[in-house]
């Protein structure tokens, strides 16, 4: 995919636009583990469905107060909605409401502002594409014309309708104004096609209803466990706060009711069990899967941010994994201190088809996968391509290409670097992060042949992963030369065609000479061949025949 994509903007004969710098990506800041609720009773799956419910019900109206508020909302507005919600529930169940509330209005404000910038592209690619003459060729990464006269007339109705949308668009982003749905709008829009989404009236009810419930409660640090209102300790025991108007089904003192179900968290439990114990701030989130029919709860919290480390120090060991990403696939290469290939090329697929939890448990097992490779390698770092297909999602770029328009609006850029940073943060290894222009196309050109074995020849996109690895080193993308033999002339040094170090300005082609051409030099025991005259005109006469004519008459 790299090799389509990733070089965007370099054009022979053109200038080359300027490299960005490689850095090392900071580590997150926050960890998320889940685990499911085994052991659950009959009674325990009332109560928390009853819980759910009427929380859910309150989440959904103070998301209405807070999207009709809009930019006037403030801090007095805020006290009067948690106020009016401790009555119904309790002071921490609605301090976990209205805080939800207001990111999810902050996240809908992101969306509608990402939404007006596609709008924006959209109509800008249009208006040039209209411009051109009918027939125009396109260059790399640049658009041409329209192929016929009923295509233009159709974007031109179609730029109608993207400016009427993107005034709407601008209208609700200067009001404040946000669209969201609780459960989301897809299953919303299931309800009315049902025999389309193979359910029931009832199974959509079910999953509707799970979709809206509300139990998550942040956490508080110095409470016991570090959260009151859903308290889980060290053996596993959940208990939870009832809502005041549900205090009559508490089986415990102080109104709250204590789960039969344990949790266990395998995965980072002992960094989780020592937060507990020192009663630090964790969050927890309870939620329904209904395909399934199991219960699970997430824990999260928040970690020191670790000091970022310079690319010096990142690059310590010498050894670095470049990594070229790819709509199915990783492929890696090993480079040594020198940028030089070190073994064979890895690959590690993935199939992102499927749903959301089949694609994000493919990430995983390849980014794992990945990692324990570079473990096994030795290597303190890995090069990754910092990807971002914004400005290339827009239908109205690549025209009748669904294809390549479905490739780029699947690929998880943000979803495979987010997953390979915080995985790679628990191992020790650092991720930097590199320009991918031209990656894929100078690595073919200047790797993929020298290479090449009789039983196995890299692939453009294992070609791609060296020069990733290289920038991230430092180097430019191309190779060093062999030295010529030692019976030529310039044998005293050495034909170099490779960037300096640290100067990713002079990667591409290597300039053509403008200098005299070399001398030649005739091999001994060879004799140099006399070559003829030239066969000019003079006086009537061509200069062969002018020289026979000079020479003296012998007999």
């Amino acid at each position: 995919m790299s090799g389509s994509l990733d070089g965007v903007g370099g054009v022979a004969g053109k200038a080359l636009r300027v490299l960005a710098a490689p850095f090392v990506t900071p580590s997150p800041s926050g960890v998320a583990v889940r685990t499911r609720l085994k052991g659950l009773s009959a009674t325990d799956t009332a109560v928390l469905g009853v819980v759910g419910r009427h929380l859910g019900s309150l989440a959904a109206r103070d998301l209405k107060v807070r999207s009709r508020a809009g930019l006037g909302h403030d801090a007095g507005q805020w006290a009067v909605r948690k106020r009016d919600l401790s009555a119904l529930s309790s002071a921490r169940w609605a301090g976990s409401v209205t805080k939800a509330s207001h990111d999810q209005w902050a996240l809908a404000r992101r969306c509608l502002a990402a939404h007006v910038r596609e709008l924006e592209a959209g109509i800008t690619c249009i208006r040039q594409r209209l411009a051109l003459e009918l027939g125009t060729k396109g260059e790399r990464g640049v658009p041409g014309g329209y192929r016929s006269r009923r295509e233009w007339h159709a974007k031109s109705r179609r730029l109608r309708v993207l400016e009427d949308r993107l005034a709407l668009a601008r209208a609700d982003w200067v009001a404040g104004r946000v669209r969201v749905v609780r459960g989301g709008k897809q299953l919303a829009n299931t309800r009315h096609h049902l025999d389309a989404a193979g359910l029931s009236e009832q199974g959509w009810r079910s999953r509707w209803e799970a979709a809206r419930m509300f139990l998550s409660a942040d956490g508080e640090s110095g409470k016991r466990c570090g959260n009151e209102t859903i308290r889980l300790d060290l053996d596993g025991q959940l208990s939870l706060k009832l809502p005041a108007p549900l205090a009559h089904l508490a089986n415990a003192p102080h109104g709250r009711y204590v789960l039969a179900a344990r949790a266990v968290f395998a995965h980072r439990g002992q960094e989780w069990a020592d937060r507990v114990a020192d009663h630090r701030a964790v969050a927890y989130r309870i939620h329904h899967d209904v395909l399934r029919d199991r219960w699970y709860v997430t824990a999260s919290w928040q970690r020191t941010p670790a000091p970022a480390l310079t690319l010096e120090a990142a690059l310590a060991d010498g050894t670095v994994i470049g990594v070229d990403t790819n709509n199915d696939h990783y492929a890696a290469w090993r480079l040594d201190v020198h940028g030089n290939p070190l073994g064979r090329p890895k690959c590690f697929s993935y199939d992102l088809s499927g749903n959301a939890l089949h694609r994000d448990a493919q990430i995983r097992h390849a980014t794992s996968r990945l990692l324990h490779y570079a473990q096994q390698c030795g290597a303190s770092a890995i090069a990754i391509e910092n990807l971002d297909f914004a400005d290339s999602k827009t239908r109205e770029k690549h025209g009748r290409n669904k294809r390549f328009r479905r490739l780029i609006s699947r690929f998880p850029t943000a979803q495979l670097a987010a997953r390979l940073i915080s995985m790679a943060a628990e191992q020790g290894i650092s991720v930097i992060a590199v320009d991918a222009a031209y990656s894929s196309r100078w690595g073919a050109e200047h790797w993929q042949k020298p290479t090449s074995i009789p039983t196995r020849q890299p692939t453009r996109h294992e070609a791609a992963s060296l020069v990733i690895g290289r920038r991230a080193q430092g180097f430019g993308a191309r190779r060093r030369t062999t030295p010529p033999p030692r019976d030529r002339r310039d044998r005293a040094g050495h034909r170099i065609a490779q960037a300096g170090h640290r100067n990713p300005g002079r990667e591409g082609d290597r300039p053509p000479r403008t200098g005299p051409p070399p001398a030649v030099v005739t091999p001994p025991g060879k004799r140099k061949r006399r070559p003829s005259p030239p066969n000019t005109v003079r006086d009537g006469r061509s200069e062969r025949e002018w020289i026979y004519d000079s020479l003296p008459l012998t007999i």
